[in-house]
């Protein structure tokens, strides 16, 4: 059973009036299918979710991004990666199931690869947790990174959270301090890291795993520090206003690629992801390539580098003033003081000798 959004209504009906068309022998009085009619009825829903998904507003995006049957992490882990080996356990407390975490190959080469995953039905989602991460989830990611930069292996993570899970557990095991650890860990790394929002980017819980060297988004996904109904609870005091919350934030792909804190968008089929699975695997393993060619002969300075550059560069041409020249502003400015000391640190050895030597002939001038 197919299950609509409130915007979605006129399509529900029209393929209600479809799937009858198909199966006559069910209404009385039919006996053969009409397959003009079924074709025509068929163009007349491609242009109606046409029509719709290019003007989806920012909440139906955020609804479109939350819908039940879009495809998870581990549909695209499932059939991305070939010989994927599922690693668990933080080895400090236990294992979070809300995250998924090993190595495949992808095109040919080991990657690393880790997943957000909310499940699929109300038994799997209470056992992922709805795809709110554990302190000990953040940390086996960080034991796993910290592995796969040892044996030169990129890393590709899945995005799909409202958030980190905030209970008093995971408060209590330190869930602010794995976040942060998180956050350090993937800035650190040597090896390409690759990050795609599949659907919800929610706060910390997402910025925690998407600290990439890219930083990808399907087109109906969102990314934001909090929830639409976060959001307008504390600036309107009225949860009921998602729409204007939704629109300030500018957590849709558009938005953000203009402002630059993400790479990509990657397409998604007419209606969203949920049509058409197999068009949007394709797609993901479409710019995956790409984006994975663009780091193979990059050193690992570079890829720290450029990782940090873009970082630092959100924010630089869209504030209150215009920037020139970004580049150079992201270096560090050393003081007259700083180049001495830095100097001195550099040539301690020498300094040390010129210094004994002045000393000698001080106190030999003196005695003579």
């Amino acid at each position: 059973m197919k299950n609509y959004l409130n915007f979605e209504v006129e399509v529900k009906n029209l393929e209600a009036e479809l799937e009858k068309l198909k199966d006559p022998y069910n209404q009385e009085g039919l006996s053969e299918v009409d397959t003009e009619k079924i074709s025509n009825l068929q163009r007349d829903i491609d242009g109606k979710l046409k029509d719709i998904y290019s003007n989806l507003n920012p909440w139906q995006t955020t609804l479109v991004a939350r819908h039940e049957d879009r495809p998870k992490a581990k549909f695209f882990i499932d059939n991305l990666f070939k010989d994927f080996i599922p690693l668990s356990g933080d080895r400090f407390y236990g294992e979070d199931k809300s995250l998924i975490s090993g190595f495949g190959r992808f095109n040919g080469f080991s990657v690393l690869v880790i997943g957000q995953e909310k499940g699929e039905d109300l038994e799997s989602r209470l056992e992922r947790n709805f795809g709110m991460n554990r302190p000990e989830g953040y940390r086996k990611a960080n034991r796993l990174r910290k592995l796969a930069e040892k044996f030169k292996i990129p890393v590709i993570t899945f995005i799909d959270t409202p958030g980190a899970y905030p209970g008093v557990g995971a408060e209590e095991r330190g869930q602010a301090e794995a976040i942060a650890k998180s956050i350090e860990c993937c800035m650190e790394l040597s090896v390409p890291s690759i990050s795609i929002i599949i659907g919800e980017g929610g706060s910390g819980g997402a910025i925690a795993l998407a600290s990439s060297n890219k930083v990808l988004m399907l087109e109906n996904a969102i990314y934001s520090v909090i929830s639409p109904e976060g959001c307008a609870t504390i600036l309107w005091r009225d949860p009921k206003k998602t729409l204007e919350a939704s629109t300030a934030m500018k957590l849709s792909s558009k938005d953000l690629l203009n402002l630059e804190i993400i790479d990509e968008i990657i397409p998604e089929p007419t209606g969203g992801a949920h049509r058409d699975k197999s068009q949007i695997l394709e797609n993901v393993r479409i710019s995956l390539k790409k984006n994975l060619d663009f780091f193979s002969n990059m050193s690992k300075e570079d890829i720290i580098t450029q990782r940090k550059n873009k970082f630092l560069s959100i924010g630089r041409n869209r504030g209150f003033t215009k920037q020139k020249n970004v580049e150079e502003t992201l270096t560090m400015k050393e003081s007259v003081f700083d180049k001495i000391m830095k100097n001195f640190y550099k040539n301690k050895n020498l300094l040390a000798v010129i210094i004994l030597i002045i000393l000698t002939f001080i106190i030999v001038s003196i005695y003579l």
